[in-house]
């Protein structure tokens, strides 16, 4: 049905339409000679209900019938919606990081696709018996779907006798560790491989925000992944996320700002603090990941900014963090040349505006975003507090460095 435009141009009528019609159809049978009937105590019921019957009737012809332009994109989610409820269930298998912020993606994703009745693997990158798989995300990989650890240039001898629908390739950032896993997803059968990639691969722009189809870096490492797949593959799908936030996520952003609020310190901010950024919650990347596995045919041979559709400033963002913690915020700026300072050392966010826009997935998916930054930053803040963070020991060298050169007063 999504793909029929023909149809898409069926008249919708809503509730005022309808009550519009009923009164034209009474109004006009009120006109009929009393020749033609007369109202009486002993008139039928049947009789009386006709007026309704014929503007019923009437109503149901124009519905079906009448070929008035309608808006299909504003009608297209709910077709996506139908089919995704109705399709087949998938086996999915979800090749995943174990370090950086894209590893709480993959715990998201099993999680709304186990909701939805798809079966999930995880093959986490590491062993199982490392640390680092005893904290959040990775301890709780286990409790949504298969999960088995190795190298991703194991994959065939980890995974074999077993054949998958989808893959997602959650890892690689370059050729030669995406490859293994692709050439096997081909060779196996695999119906349908996504690739996260990175909205950092496109090209600084004077006209923000970045879109789907606007330049890359040529020289960006996931730029030769993302060919590769097109190359290979009948059915793909590349998403490209920004800065994110959820319970697990082990990627030092918001937590930066709660480190130095908490501690009545200045929170130094390179620039102006007005640089647009994009921080969106893992559930909306998870939710777009699972409408392309549920509508393969819509998601194929697209890209997606997996984004959330607002953008924040530096500034906001730390008022925010105060906001949600009940503290006050010290801003201060600074010139990180000026201060001998390397900004990408001192601060977790880009030093310029940074932010795309979720245009593809809203247009092609009939995804939408849920992201509320101040309802999110508190789930954080409950859980920086609870894993006891604001009582813990933090060196801010770089931070003194910064402070010492703008003469700024810090409390002790």
């Amino acid at each position: 049905i999504a793909g029929s435009h023909t149809i898409s141009h069926w008249l919708v009528l809503d509730g005022h339409s309808y009550f519009i019609i009923i009164l034209c159809a009474l109004f006009l049978y009120t006109l009929q000679p009393c020749s033609t009937f007369t109202l009486s105590s002993s008139t039928p019921l049947s009789l009386l209900l006709l007026p309704l019957l014929y503007s019923l009737l009437f109503s149901l012809y124009f519905s079906f019938f009448c070929r008035i332009p309608c808006n299909f994109q504003a009608l297209q989610p709910l077709f996506l919606q139908y089919q995704a409820s109705a399709g087949e269930k998938k086996k999915v298998l979800i090749v995943n990081t174990n370090g950086g912020g894209h590893a709480v993606i993959g715990f998201y994703f099993a999680k709304e696709l186990l909701g939805s009745g798809h079966q999930v693997t995880i093959l986490t990158v590491g062993e199982e018996s490392s640390d680092k798989m005893k904290k959040p995300p990775f301890s709780r990989f286990s409790c949504w779907g298969k999960t088995v650890w190795g190298e991703p240039a194991d994959i065939g001898k980890i995974m074999e006798g077993t054949a998958f629908d989808v893959v997602l390739e959650n890892n690689g950032k370059d050729l030669d560790t995406v490859r293994p896993v692709a050439d096997w997803a081909k060779s196996s059968g695999v119906k349908q491989f996504l690739y996260i990639s990175s909205a950092g691969i496109y090209k600084p722009t004077e006209e923000p925000p970045h879109v789907e189809g606007d330049v890359v870096k040529a020289d960006a490492s996931h730029v030769a992944v993302e060919k590769y797949i097109a190359e290979i593959f009948g059915s793909w799908a590349i998403f490209r996320p920004q800065y994110m936030l959820g319970s697990g996520n082990n990627k030092d952003c918001e937590e930066w700002f709660f480190d130095r609020i908490l501690r009545d310190r200045p929170v130094p901010i390179p620039g102006s603090g007005l640089q647009l950024t994009n921080i969106s919650h893992v559930r909306d990347l998870s939710s777009m990941l699972t409408l392309a596995v549920e509508n393969p045919d819509a998601a194929s041979s697209n890209i997606f900014n997996c984004v959330s559709d607002r953008a924040v400033t530096l500034d906001g963002l730390a008022k925010l963090c105060a906001q949600v913690a009940g503290r006050p915020v010290n801003i201060v700026h600074y010139d990180p040349k000026a201060a001998g300072i390397d900004a990408k050392k001192a601060f977790p966010f880009r030093n310029m505006h940074f932010y795309a826009e979720p245009r593809a997935a809203k247009e092609v998916l009939g995804w939408k975003s849920t992201t509320n930054l101040t309802e999110d930053l508190k789930e954080r803040f409950e859980e920086y507090l609870k894993i006891g963070r604001d009582k813990k020991t933090i060196k801010f060298e770089l931070d003194d460095k910064i402070i010492e050169s703008l003469k700024v007063p810090v409390a002790v």
